[in-house]
C-alpha cells in the first residue's frame, strides 16, 4: 500500500491525502511540485530517480474496501 505522507520532504508543505501537487520517486519520498520542479529539477536527493504524481486515495469507498476510511494517510514526516 502506497504510504500518503503528509508534507514536503524539502520544504515542509502541507500536502493533503487528495493534494494534486505532490509528487512522489519510485520509492515513495514526497515533495510538492514546486520544490521537484524549482530546486530539485526532477532528481530525487534521496534516491536519484525522478518524480511523478502521486496517485490520489479515494475518500469514498468506491470498490473493494481500498478507500481513505480503511487506509488513511500517513501521520510520520
Amino acid at each position: 500500500m502506497l504510504e500518503l505522507r503528509p508534507t514536503c520532504e524539502h520544504c515542509n508543505k502541507i500536502l493533503a491525502a487528495d493534494a494534486a501537487n505532490a509528487m512522489i520517486c519510485s520509492f515513495e519520498y514526497t515533495f510538492c511540485r514546486e520544490c521537484v520542479e524549482k530546486y530539485l529539477e526532477n532528481v530525487c536527493p534521496n534516491c536519484g530517480g525522478g518524480f511523478c504524481p502521486r496517485p490520489v486515495r479515494p475518500s469514498a469507498n468506491l470498490r473493494n474496501g481500498n478507500y481513505l476510511g480503511k487506509y488513511p494517510a500517513s501521520t510520520i514526516c
